[in-house]
């Protein structure tokens, strides 16, 4: 299923392939995220057309609607959304537990207050309640309750039918207190010891379908003997790869995910969950991960804030108005050759949903060849050369 190719001689940053029913995978791979299958704004076609090689979608909006049996009836994930290639599901812990604390997207990763066991955003009311059998919630479109537990998170993920699927786990915030993140280890670690043989059991009952990789998930917040025991235990449980999840500060996403994939077998794929912004990138092959997703392309190109080898931008800014040249000069991707600035500039203004679409197409098309660019200079020995050379120009403003 996955296997390593070239190891940097001076870092833990590594190439491999990673093969699914749906297709291979060359790694390191951005993954863009396409939530509700579908990533906003673009055309499946358009996300293959720009170098995407998989994409991933989550279950927990996807059981809420439309329903993952209506996916399984239309031939699961790829076949719904008309996307040929391997496709990604996450377990739905994360929306399930960061909806529950209203933090949404942010999970307080820059919380600096004082620890608590009962966190909360400020004016939100709790939507999730955690036990050691899984999760009620109410559903954040229609107030409805429901209940996922490891169990739930493998059929509603067997049902979607993904190459790639995720067990269900824990997510905290870095405002939980030491306890609280050792009995929610306990407590991921016991899921994922039923998401196992639940995943075993469903493949079996469906043989029919094609085998989904089942990764176990990694959590331990801010703490390296957590982190490295939530791995080991792991391990022995016989996952097809693992993913790295959890709120990380910025400043601490390398050393953390080092302790993580110290502990991990080189032969397993390795996935960074919600990791995205160009220069945590480097960070993210440096300390030995393979994949990564995240949202931040297509949610920033909606607000106009687009990248650029020398920093991201608002194309909303007046200086745009009249530059009728590309969003950045060089860019292969279809908006910079097609479209200039300032017709950019007029759709955000006046609220066109093109805008989004032509600003989605650039962003991801930025990441995707980024990490295609790392990955190159990885197989070549110029890796180096291209950190220096690509943060140079990003950090110039």
């Amino acid at each position: 299923m996955f296997e390593p190719l070239h190891d940097a001689p001076d870092s833990r940053a590594r190439t491999g392939v990673l093969t699914t029913p749906h297709g291979q995978i060359a790694t390191p791979a951005f993954i863009p995220v396409g939530t509700r299958a579908t990533v906003k704004a673009v055309l499946p076609e358009t996300m293959a057309e720009l170098g995407a090689q998989a994409l991933l979608a989550n279950a927990y909006h996807l059981y809420l609607q439309p329903g993952a049996d209506l996916i399984d009836e239309a031939g699961g994930l790829g076949a719904f959304m008309n996307w040929p290639g391997p496709t990604f599901t996450d377990s739905g812990g994360f929306q399930v537990l960061s909806l529950g604390a209203g933090f949404k997207k942010t999970l307080a990763m820059d919380a600096k207050g004082v620890a608590s066991d009962d966190v909360i955003a400020p004016g939100k009311e709790r939507l999730a309640q955690v036990d050691d059998d899984g999760v009620t919630f109410k559903s954040h479109l229609d107030g409805s309750k429901h209940r996922f537990t490891p169990e739930v998170s493998m059929r509603i993920q067997h049902l979607l039918g993904a190459d790639v699927i995720f067990a269900f786990d824990e997510l905290t915030t870095l405002m939980n207190t030491r306890g609280y993140q050792e009995e929610s280890l306990r407590r991921t670690q016991a899921w994922a010891e039923r998401c196992v043989a639940e995943h075993r059991r469903l493949t079996t009952e469906r043989a029919d379908k094609p085998y989904q990789a089942l990764f176990g998930v990694v959590q331990g917040a801010q703490y390296e003997d957590l982190r490295r025991r939530a791995a080991r235990d792991l391990v022995p449980l016989g996952f097809d790869g693992f993913g790295i999840g959890g709120a990380i500060e910025k400043e601490n996403l390398g050393r953390i995910t080092a302790w993580v994939t110290d502990e991990l077998p080189d032969d397993k794929p390795r996935h960074l969950l919600g990791i995205g912004e160009p220069e945590d990138l480097f960070t993210a092959v440096e300390s030995g991960c393979d994949t990564f997703d995240c949202v931040a392309p297509s949610r920033v190109a909606r607000t106009s804030r687009l990248y650029a080898s020398t920093g991201y931008f608002n194309l909303k800014v007046a200086a745009n108005k009249r530059d009728f040249g590309p969003i950045e000069e060089g860019c292969a991707c279809y908006t910079c050759q097609h479209y200039s600035r300032a017709y950019l500039h007029h759709l955000y203004k006046t609220g066109e949903y093109l805008g989004a679409t032509l600003g989605t197409i650039h962003n991801e098309h930025f990441i995707v060849s980024l990490v295609d660019r790392i990955r190159a200079s990885l197989a070549d020995g110029t890796y180096a050369d291209v950190k220096a050379d690509f943060l140079g120009q990003y950090r110039s403003k």
